[in-house]
């Protein structure tokens, strides 16, 4: 085996250390007893309590998740759809527009787009909240879910599919029974994707939201801009740990499938 060089030891120190420290520093100081975030006091729990009791937080964090899940759903299903349209019919009339129109939100500015979205819904008079927020979320992350399923289609065997139909299932049945689970892994990893990005935006839903629908990234924004406290620092800690959590068992399971397939 290769061993790796001093220099190429000391880049991965230095690359790791710029992007790891500073979550490990903020979870660190979660525990701080004192009010002041570059102050050490001692360790405490006392902010993890507080931030239980932290009602407006904890609302956010509630309609940050139920907002993601919508999203992710609608993405990832729309996503799917527009990835067999890609793929299965080649090059039909307009799909040169359809493709640009599904894959403009990756390369368009956010504030583009959640400022075109909001302009949209004043002139339909849509009242903003929960499902402005939503449908602007799932618009941006369709584009993400569109291009993972179209990768795996791209190296799909159809043979599969065309036995289904010889032994005479319609399309519907070849699709829900051969063609979806084979390409399951791939429209969980849009929704996952999807997900993250409804979870982790704030431009976009700044732009489309409404009273009574504050995400969490824009409750701790507001209270950042307000000064850094130990509170943040513990929902922040409380979301990592939900991310790596939820890293690891993917991995763990993963593990598990292959070892039982061999």
């Amino acid at each position: 085996m290769k061993r790796l060089g001093p220099g190429l030891i000391l880049a991965l120190v230095v690359g790791f250390a710029f992007l790891y420290l500073p979550i490990l520093a903020l979870v660190a100081y979660s525990f701080n007893a004192s009010r002041l975030v570059t102050v050490w006091g001692g360790f405490s729990t006392h902010w993890y309590g507080s931030l239980l009791s932290n009602q407006p937080l904890l609302d956010a964090a509630w309609l940050s998740v139920r907002l993601a899940f919508v999203s992710a759903t609608l993405a990832a299903g729309l996503g799917t759809l527009a990835a067999l349209a890609l793929v299965r019919h080649g090059r039909f009339q307009g799909r040169l527009l359809f493709s640009g129109m599904v894959l403009a939100p990756l390369v368009m500015p956010e504030v583009i787009t959640g400022l075109s979205l909001l302009l949209l819904f004043v002139a339909a008079d849509v009242e903003r909240g929960f499902w402005t927020v939503t449908i602007a979320h799932a618009t941006f992350g369709l584009g993400f879910a569109c291009i993972v399923v179209q990768a795996r289609l791209a190296g799909f065997d159809r043979s599969l599919e065309e036995a289904a139909r010889d032994l005479g299932a319609t399309p519907l049945v070849t699709f829900w029974t051969v063609t979806l689970p084979l390409i399951w892994p791939a429209v969980a990893a849009a929704w996952m994707l999807a997900f993250t990005l409804s979870l982790d935006d704030l431009v976009i839903a700044s732009f489309t939201t409404g009273p009574g629908a504050t995400t969490l990234p824009m409750r701790l924004y507001s209270a950042i801009r307000l000064g850094v406290s130990p509170e943040i620092n513990a929902a922040c800690t409380l979301m990592i740990g939900a991310v790596a959590l939820a890293v690891i068992s993917a991995s763990l399971l993963l593990k598990r499938r292959q070892v039982a397939g061999s």
